[in-house]
């Protein structure tokens, strides 16, 4: 089911969390994924890293408008 636009980030984060918990207790348990699963993972791992990567860029663009953060960077 997706995401209502105005809880979309809170639903995400509590499922993210969930995910990153899982990632902590397979990494103790030395759990098994299977296949579909380790794919998935790893995309959503590289998703996060695309997220934080560009979550500077949104902040500065959110903070001093459209157009200003890249002036400055400029």
């Amino acid at each position: 089911m997706a995401n209502m636009s105005y809880c979309r980030f809170q639903n995400t984060l509590h499922d993210l969390q969930d995910c990153a918990n899982a990632l902590e207790d397979m990494t103790e348990t030395g759990t098994d994924l299977s296949a579909n699963e380790l794919r998935a993972r790893d995309r959503l791992i590289d998703l996060c890293k695309d997220i934080a990567d560009g979550a500077e860029d949104l902040i500065d663009e959110a903070e001093l408008g459209p157009g200003e953060a890249e002036r400055l960077r400029g």
